[in-house]
C-alpha cells in the first residue's frame, strides 16, 4: 500500500476480545511493530501490548523547547547507575517505541561486522548467522520503512541484491559543498540511507515536507519511517491484529516445568489483566526485555526466565557516540541536513589499525536545541545568541562500536527498578575519529572550533542515552553462552521469543534500527512456519 494513502485509511484499532491469542507481542517498537506487520497476513490472532499510549499529534511535536529542554516525551521511570545513583534515561514509551524519536538512519551492518573483528579495546565477537542470511530481510525492511539511498557510493557497503527502493535524498547546497570538499580531501561521502516518505519528484504528494524536525523529534505529519507508522498501523489494517495501549507487562508465568509461558500478567490502567499466547514475544528494548525476564523468576527459573546461563542482562551495548557541532565562517542554511555520511575510517586507516566508526550528519541544530544539550553552560545566554551560533554550524554524529562486556549489564531490584552497570569501551578509537574529523574540517574551513554535545535530551550522563541499546539477550548455538537460539527463541522456554535489539552479539558502528527490523521480519517467517 502506498504510504501517502495508507495513513488516511486507518481505523481505530480494535480492543482485544478474549484473553487467548496465537501470538502475544510485548512492545511495539522496531522489533515488535515490524514483527506484527510480518505476521499480520498469516490469519493468526495477534495481540500487541504497549506500556505507553499513542504519542499525541500536537504542535509541541516540533517545538525544540518542549522536546529538548522540557523533555516533554521522555519517560519518568528513573534507573540506577553502577554506583546506585539515580538518573533518568532517555526512554520513550509510546506506540512505536524509541523509533518515534529516532533520526530514521537505516544502515545495513557491514558484511565484516558479522565476523570477529579486533578493536583497540578487544574483540567484537562473530555472529552465528552471517550477512547473507539477513540480506533478503534487509531488502524488505528498506521497502517497508521507505529507505532512500544510492548503492556503490560507500566503500564499506555490503553486497545488495537490489538497488535502494527509493532514490537518494538530494543534498541542499551547503551539504553538496561539504560532499565536494570531502571528496577533494580523498574521502568517499555517500548519501545517508534515510527512512522518510519523501517524494522529491512530486512534492505535492510527498508526505515528508523536508523540515528540520526529524532527528530527536516525533514526526507531526507521520512521514518518518518509525515503527508506529510503518509497522503497527499497517498491521492493524488486518482484523486479526489487536493493540492494547497503557498495558505494562509485569510478569510472565510458566507451567510447573518452566518450559512454557502460560500467562502474561498486565497492569492495564491500574487493573490487572491476564493473557495467554501460543507464542509470547518480548520486544521491549534491550534493558526492559532483560528486566521482564529477570522479574519473572520462579521455582523452575530461580535466576530469571531463560537465565540458567546467567547471560540475561549482560553484554549491554549502546555505541560510543559523540555529536559534534563544527562552526564554519560561512552560514549553513540547510534545512534537511541528514543526507551525508562517511565510512572511510570505519575499519581504521594507515595511522590507526583498528576500527574507528561512522560519521553522519544530525538534524540541523538551532538555539533552543543547543540550550537543551548544554543547559548549564548556556543558562544565561539568550536563545537568539545560540541561534546566531547555530546559523554557522555543521552538525555531525560520530559513532564508534561499543564492545560487549559481561560486566556491562542490566539487573533489577525487588521493585523492578533497573540498575545499569556500565563502563564505556573503545574511547581511544572514538577520540581518533574525532581527531580525524576535526583535522579535516580545520583544513577545509580554517576554523578550529568544535564542541561535543549531548543528543536527544538535556543530561550530562552518557548512559542516559539509551536510543541505541543492544545486547542483554544475545543469540547463539551454545545455551551456556547465549540466551536465544538462532530464531530468537529462548533456549529454555519453548514458546518464548525475544525480538528486538537484545539479540545482538555485537553493536557494529552503524545504527541498529534496520537490523532490528530485518531480524523481526526474519523471525516472522519462522513463526509463520511454526504456527502453520
Amino acid at each position: 500500500m502506498d504510504f501517502a494513502t495508507c495513513s488516511a485509511q486507518r481505523q481505530t484499532p480494535m480492543e482485544p476480545k478474549g484473553d487467548h491469542f496465537n501470538v502475544v507481542i510485548i512492545g511495539s517498537g522496531a522489533g515488535g511493530g515490524s514483527l506484527a506487520r510480518a505476521l499480520a497476513d498469516s490469519g493468526h490472532s495477534i495481540l500487541i501490548l504497549e506500556r505507553g499510549g499513542w504519542l499525541p499529534r500536537e504542535p509541541q511535536n516540533w517545538d525544540p523547547v518542549e522536546v529538548f529542554q522540557k523533555d516533554r516525551y521522555v519517560s519518568t521511570d528513573p534507573w540506577l547507575d553502577k554506583n546506585g545513583k539515580e538518573f533518568q534515561p532517555g526512554s520513550h514509551y509510546f506506540v512505536g517505541g524509541a523509533s518515534k524519536m529516532y533520526g530514521a538512519a537505516h544502515f545495513r551492518l557491514r558484511e565484516r561486522d558479522f565476523e570477529s573483528v579486533i578493536h583497540v579495546d578487544g574483540e567484537s565477537p562473530e555472529w552465528p548467522l552471517k550477512y547473507d542470511v539477513f540480506e533478503p530481510y534487509y531488502r524488505k525492511a528498506e521497502e517497508w520503512y521507505h529507505v532512500h539511498g544510492e548503492r556503490g557510493e560507500d566503500p564499506t557497503e555490503p553486497p545488495a541484491s537490489s538497488p535502494y527502493p527509493y532514490a537518494p535524498i538530494s543534498h541542499e547546497p551547503r551539504m553538496q559543498k561539504l560532499v565536494t570538499d570531502l571528496r577533494s580531501a580523498g574521502l568517499h561521502p555517500f548519501h545517508a540511507p534515510t527512512g522518510v516518505a519523501m517524494n522529491e519528484l512530486d512534492p505535492a504528494f510527498s508526505a515528508c515536507v523536508r523540515c528540520n524536525r526529524c532527528d530527536g523529534f516525533p514526526c507531526l505529519v507521520h512521514a518518518k519511517g518509525d515503527a508506529e507508522v510503518m509497522g503497527v498501523r499497517p498491521a492493524l489494517d488486518h482484523d486479526n491484529v489487536f493493540l492494547l495501549t497503557e498495558a505494562e507487562v509485569c510478569k510472565l508465568k510458566t507451567d510447573a516445568s518452566g518450559r512454557e509461558i502460560t500467562e502474561v500478567v498486565v497492569n492495564h490502567r491500574g487493573e490487572e489483566r491476564r493473557f495467554r499466547g501460543d507464542i509470547v514475544v518480548i520486544s521491549a528494548g534491550a534493558a526492559n526485555s532483560a528486566r521482564l525476564l529477570l522479574m519473572s523468576a520462579n521455582d523452575a527459573h530461580p535466576k530469571g526466565l531463560a537465565n540458567s546461563s546467567e547471560q540475561v542482562g549482560r553484554n549491554y551495548m549502546f555505541h560510543n557516540c559523540k555529536a559534534v557541532v563544527a562552526l564554519a565562517h560561512e552560514p549553513n542554511t540547510t534545512i534537511f541536513q541528514k543526507t551525508v555520511a562517511v565510512n572511510d575510517w570505519y575499519f581504521g586507516d594507515n595511522a590507526f589499525d583498528y576500527p574507528m566508526g561512522n560519521v553522519q550528519m544530525t538534524g540541523k541544530t538551532n538555539g533552543a536545541m543547543i540550550k537543551g544539550y548544554k543547559p548549564r553552560l548556556t543558562a544565561l545566554a539568550p536563545t537568539w545568541s545560540m541561534d546566531r551560533i547555530a546559523e554557522h554550524s555543521l552538525d555531525f554524529w560520530l559513532q564508534t562500536e561499543d564492545l560487549p562486556r559481561p560486566e556491562n549489564r542490566v539487573t533489577v531490584d525487588a521493585n523492578g527498578q533497573i540498575k545499569l552497570s556500565y563502563t564505556m569501551t573503545n574511547n581511544r578509537a572514538s577520540q581518533e575519529l574525532i581527531n580525524r574529523l576535526e583535522g579535516l574540517l580545520d583544513k577545509l574551513y580554517l576554523q578550529n572550533h568544535l564542541a561535543e554535545r549531548q543528543v536527544y535530551f538535556a543530561s550530562s550522563m552518557d548512559i542516559a542515552a539509551v536510543g541505541h541499546q543492544m545486547g542483554t539477550c544475545r543469540f547463539g548455538t551454545d545455551p551456556t553462552k547465549s540466551v536465544l537460539d538462532l530464531n530468537c527463541r529462548t533456549h529454555e522456554v519453548d514458546n518464548l521469543y525475544v525480538v528486538d535489539t537484545s539479540f545482538f552479539p555485537s553493536s557494529s558502528a552503524v545504527n541498529p534500527s534496520l537490523t532490528a527490523i530485518a531480524n523481526a521480519i526474519r523471525v516472522g517467517d519462522h513463526l509463520k512456519e511454526r504456527l502453520g
